[in-house]
Protein backbone atom coordinates (compact mmCIF):
# COMPACT_ATOMS: atom_id res chain seq x y z
CA UNK A 1 0.00 0.00 0.00
CA UNK A 2 1.27 3.47 -0.83
CA UNK A 3 -0.14 5.15 2.28
CA UNK A 4 0.80 4.80 5.96
CA UNK A 5 -1.17 2.31 8.04
CA UNK A 6 -1.45 3.36 11.67
CA UNK A 7 -2.69 1.31 14.59
CA UNK A 8 -4.52 3.90 16.70
CA UNK A 9 -4.73 1.77 19.85
CA UNK A 10 -1.56 0.05 21.05
CA UNK A 11 -0.42 -0.54 24.64
CA UNK A 12 3.15 -0.93 25.86
CA UNK A 13 4.73 -1.30 29.29
CA UNK A 14 8.29 -1.15 30.64
CA UNK A 15 10.01 -4.54 30.83
CA UNK A 16 9.26 -6.65 33.88
CA UNK A 17 5.57 -5.79 34.24
CA UNK A 18 4.54 -9.45 33.94
CA UNK A 19 1.26 -10.91 32.74
CA UNK A 20 0.51 -10.28 29.09
CA UNK A 21 2.30 -6.94 29.08
CA UNK A 22 3.98 -5.86 25.85
CA UNK A 23 7.27 -4.03 25.57
CA UNK A 24 8.17 -1.56 22.85
CA UNK A 25 10.27 -4.19 21.10
CA UNK A 26 7.39 -6.65 21.07
CA UNK A 27 5.05 -4.00 19.66
CA UNK A 28 7.49 -3.19 16.88
CA UNK A 29 7.71 -6.87 16.00
CA UNK A 30 3.91 -7.08 15.83
CA UNK A 31 3.73 -3.98 13.63
CA UNK A 32 6.37 -5.35 11.27
CA UNK A 33 4.60 -8.70 11.03
CA UNK A 34 1.30 -7.00 10.22
CA UNK A 35 2.79 -4.50 7.78
CA UNK A 36 1.70 -1.56 9.94
CA UNK A 37 3.83 1.57 9.74
CA UNK A 38 3.10 3.36 13.01
CA UNK A 39 1.20 2.97 16.26
CA UNK A 40 -0.43 5.37 18.64
CA UNK A 41 0.93 4.03 21.93
CA UNK A 42 -0.09 4.49 25.56
CA UNK A 43 0.28 2.58 28.78
CA UNK A 44 -1.08 -0.89 29.27
CA UNK A 45 -3.31 -1.61 32.27
CA UNK A 46 -2.85 -2.93 34.85
CA UNK A 47 0.14 -0.78 35.61
CA UNK A 48 2.09 0.25 38.68
CA UNK A 49 0.30 2.92 40.71
CA UNK A 50 3.35 5.08 40.22
CA UNK A 51 3.01 5.82 36.52
CA UNK A 52 5.72 8.45 36.06
CA UNK A 53 8.25 5.82 34.98
CA UNK A 54 5.75 4.28 32.56
CA UNK A 55 4.96 7.62 30.92
CA UNK A 56 8.68 8.21 30.57
CA UNK A 57 8.88 4.83 28.83
CA UNK A 58 6.34 6.07 26.27
CA UNK A 59 8.39 9.23 25.81
CA UNK A 60 11.62 7.29 25.27
CA UNK A 61 9.85 4.95 22.84
CA UNK A 62 8.79 7.92 20.74
CA UNK A 63 12.23 9.52 20.98
CA UNK A 64 13.95 6.32 19.88
CA UNK A 65 11.43 5.50 17.13
CA UNK A 66 9.84 8.77 15.99
CA UNK A 67 8.93 7.19 12.67
CA UNK A 68 7.00 4.36 14.36
CA UNK A 69 5.61 5.51 17.74
CA UNK A 70 3.04 8.24 18.33
CA UNK A 71 3.10 8.62 22.10
CA UNK A 72 0.26 9.55 24.46
CA UNK A 73 0.46 10.21 28.18
CA UNK A 74 -1.75 8.67 30.86
CA UNK A 75 -2.85 10.23 34.14
CA UNK A 76 -4.96 8.99 37.05
CA UNK A 77 -6.70 11.76 39.03
CA UNK A 78 -7.40 9.31 41.85
CA UNK A 79 -3.70 9.55 42.71
CA UNK A 80 -4.30 13.24 43.40
CA UNK A 81 -5.66 15.91 41.07
CA UNK A 82 -2.61 18.14 41.49
CA UNK A 83 -0.25 15.25 40.78
CA UNK A 84 -2.28 14.21 37.76
CA UNK A 85 -2.30 17.75 36.40
CA UNK A 86 1.45 18.04 36.84
CA UNK A 87 1.91 14.74 35.00
CA UNK A 88 -0.40 15.89 32.21
CA UNK A 89 1.68 19.05 31.81
CA UNK A 90 4.87 17.00 31.75
CA UNK A 91 3.44 14.74 29.05
CA UNK A 92 2.13 17.66 26.99
CA UNK A 93 5.02 20.09 27.21
CA UNK A 94 8.24 18.43 28.44
CA UNK A 95 7.71 15.10 26.69
CA UNK A 96 5.81 16.74 23.82
CA UNK A 97 3.50 13.74 23.47
CA UNK A 98 0.52 14.00 21.15
CA UNK A 99 -2.05 14.00 23.93
CA UNK A 100 -3.24 12.43 27.15
CA UNK A 101 -5.54 9.47 27.80
CA UNK A 102 -8.04 9.15 30.66
CA UNK A 103 -9.35 5.71 31.55
CA UNK A 104 -12.22 5.89 34.03
CA UNK A 105 -12.79 2.14 33.73
CA UNK A 106 -9.28 1.13 34.74
CA UNK A 107 -8.95 3.84 37.38
CA UNK A 108 -12.56 3.87 38.66
CA UNK A 109 -13.89 7.41 38.23
CA UNK A 110 -16.57 9.21 36.25
CA UNK A 111 -14.77 10.84 33.37
CA UNK A 112 -17.08 13.89 33.52
CA UNK A 113 -16.50 14.41 37.26
CA UNK A 114 -14.93 17.80 36.75
CA UNK A 115 -13.63 17.97 40.30
CA UNK A 116 -11.31 15.15 39.25
CA UNK A 117 -10.83 15.68 35.54
CA UNK A 118 -11.76 19.32 34.90
CA UNK A 119 -8.34 20.91 35.33
CA UNK A 120 -6.68 18.15 33.31
CA UNK A 121 -9.14 18.47 30.44
CA UNK A 122 -8.77 22.26 30.52
CA UNK A 123 -4.99 21.94 30.25
CA UNK A 124 -5.21 19.56 27.30
CA UNK A 125 -7.66 21.88 25.58
CA UNK A 126 -5.39 24.88 26.10
CA UNK A 127 -2.40 22.94 24.80
CA UNK A 128 -4.13 22.30 21.47
CA UNK A 129 -3.35 18.60 21.74
CA UNK A 130 -5.65 15.58 21.84
CA UNK A 131 -7.71 14.02 24.63
CA UNK A 132 -8.39 10.28 24.49
CA UNK A 133 -10.97 8.41 26.53
CA UNK A 134 -11.37 4.70 27.08
CA UNK A 135 -15.08 4.29 26.29
CA UNK A 136 -16.01 0.69 26.83
CA UNK A 137 -18.86 -1.31 28.26
CA UNK A 138 -16.52 -2.81 30.88
CA UNK A 139 -17.33 0.12 33.19
CA UNK A 140 -20.09 1.84 31.28
CA UNK A 141 -21.27 4.09 34.10
CA UNK A 142 -17.80 5.60 34.44
CA UNK A 143 -17.12 5.96 30.72
CA UNK A 144 -20.52 6.10 29.01
CA UNK A 145 -20.50 7.92 25.64
CA UNK A 146 -22.88 10.58 26.96
CA UNK A 147 -20.16 11.65 29.41
CA UNK A 148 -17.73 12.15 26.53
CA UNK A 149 -20.36 14.17 24.68
CA UNK A 150 -20.80 16.47 27.69
CA UNK A 151 -17.10 17.26 27.62
CA UNK A 152 -17.01 17.56 23.83
CA UNK A 153 -19.77 20.17 23.95
CA UNK A 154 -17.97 22.10 26.68
CA UNK A 155 -14.80 22.20 24.56
CA UNK A 156 -15.89 22.16 20.91
CA UNK A 157 -12.35 22.88 19.68
CA UNK A 158 -10.83 20.01 21.67
CA UNK A 159 -10.07 16.94 19.57
CA UNK A 160 -11.32 13.84 21.37
CA UNK A 161 -10.66 10.17 20.61
CA UNK A 162 -13.33 7.72 21.80
CA UNK A 163 -11.33 4.50 22.13
CA UNK A 164 -13.34 1.26 21.70
CA UNK A 165 -16.45 3.31 20.76
CA UNK A 166 -18.49 1.64 23.51
CA UNK A 167 -17.27 -1.91 22.97
CA UNK A 168 -14.64 -3.97 24.80
CA UNK A 169 -17.33 -5.82 26.81
CA UNK A 170 -21.08 -6.24 27.09
CA UNK A 171 -23.54 -4.59 26.87
CA UNK A 172 -22.44 -3.02 23.59
CA UNK A 173 -22.74 0.78 23.76
CA UNK A 174 -21.68 1.42 20.17
CA UNK A 175 -25.08 2.79 19.14
CA UNK A 176 -24.81 5.45 21.84
CA UNK A 177 -21.21 6.16 20.85
CA UNK A 178 -22.21 6.71 17.24
CA UNK A 179 -25.21 8.87 18.13
CA UNK A 180 -23.22 11.15 20.43
CA UNK A 181 -20.35 11.36 17.94
CA UNK A 182 -22.89 12.51 15.35
CA UNK A 183 -23.79 15.38 17.70
CA UNK A 184 -20.15 16.31 18.36
CA UNK A 185 -17.91 16.79 15.31
CA UNK A 186 -14.82 16.99 17.53
CA UNK A 187 -15.19 13.31 18.52
CA UNK A 188 -13.46 10.63 16.45
CA UNK A 189 -14.06 6.93 17.07
CA UNK A 190 -11.30 4.34 17.32
CA UNK A 191 -12.79 1.00 16.33
CA UNK A 192 -10.78 -1.33 18.55
CA UNK A 193 -12.18 -4.21 20.64
CA UNK A 194 -15.53 -3.78 18.89
CA UNK A 195 -17.49 -6.03 16.55
CA UNK A 196 -17.31 -5.40 12.78
CA UNK A 197 -21.02 -4.51 12.33
CA UNK A 198 -20.60 -1.62 14.76
CA UNK A 199 -17.52 -0.35 12.92
CA UNK A 200 -19.36 -0.47 9.60
CA UNK A 201 -22.40 1.29 11.09
CA UNK A 202 -20.15 4.06 12.43
CA UNK A 203 -18.55 4.54 9.02
CA UNK A 204 -21.90 4.62 7.22
CA UNK A 205 -23.39 6.99 9.78
CA UNK A 206 -20.49 9.36 10.39
CA UNK A 207 -18.44 9.01 7.22
CA UNK A 208 -14.97 7.66 6.57
CA UNK A 209 -13.28 10.67 8.19
CA UNK A 210 -14.58 9.95 11.71
CA UNK A 211 -13.41 6.37 12.34
CA UNK A 212 -9.87 5.03 12.85
CA UNK A 213 -8.41 1.55 12.73
CA UNK A 214 -7.07 0.29 16.06
CA UNK A 215 -6.10 -3.16 17.29
CA UNK A 216 -5.95 -2.88 21.12
CA UNK A 217 -2.71 -4.85 21.03
CA UNK A 218 -1.58 -6.90 22.98
CA UNK A 219 -5.14 -7.82 23.93
CA UNK A 220 -5.73 -8.48 20.22
CA UNK A 221 -3.35 -9.35 17.37
CA UNK A 222 -2.42 -6.46 15.10
CA UNK A 223 -2.29 -8.56 11.93
CA UNK A 224 -5.65 -10.19 12.66
CA UNK A 225 -7.37 -6.88 13.39
CA UNK A 226 -5.94 -5.32 10.23
CA UNK A 227 -7.15 -8.29 8.19
CA UNK A 228 -10.58 -7.83 9.77
CA UNK A 229 -10.67 -4.21 8.64
CA UNK A 230 -9.49 -5.05 5.14
CA UNK A 231 -12.19 -7.72 4.76
CA UNK A 232 -14.86 -5.49 6.30
CA UNK A 233 -14.12 -2.45 4.15
CA UNK A 234 -13.76 -4.30 0.84
CA UNK A 235 -16.45 -2.96 -1.52
CA UNK A 236 -17.77 -0.72 1.29
CA UNK A 237 -15.47 2.30 0.94
CA UNK A 238 -13.40 3.76 -1.87
CA UNK A 239 -9.61 4.08 -1.83
CA UNK A 240 -9.77 7.55 -0.28
CA UNK A 241 -11.98 6.28 2.52
CA UNK A 242 -9.73 3.28 3.13
CA UNK A 243 -6.68 5.54 3.33
CA UNK A 244 -8.47 7.75 5.85
CA UNK A 245 -9.62 4.96 8.15
CA UNK A 246 -6.36 3.02 8.14
CA UNK A 247 -4.16 6.00 8.91
CA UNK A 248 -5.10 9.31 7.34
CA UNK A 249 -7.62 10.30 9.98
CA UNK A 250 -5.31 9.82 12.93
CA UNK A 251 -2.52 11.62 11.08
CA UNK A 252 -4.83 14.60 10.50
CA UNK A 253 -6.04 14.65 14.11
CA UNK A 254 -2.46 14.60 15.40
CA UNK A 255 -1.45 17.37 13.00
CA UNK A 256 0.84 15.18 10.90
CA UNK A 257 1.21 15.04 7.15
CA UNK A 258 0.62 11.83 5.21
Amino acid sequence: MNFPIIDADAHISPPGQGGNSQTLEQLLQSLDYAGVDKALAWLQPPYLREIDEANQYIYQAMQNHPDRILGFGWVDPNLGVSKALDMAKKCLYEYDLFGVKLNGAQNSYYIDDLELTGSIIEEIAQSGKVLAFHVGADAYEYTHPFRVAKIAKMYPELKILMVHMGGAAVPDLSDAAIEFAAECPNITLIGSAIDPPAILKAIKTLGTDRVCFGSDTPFQFVHVELAKYMALLKDEVDQEGLTAILGGNIMRILGLQI
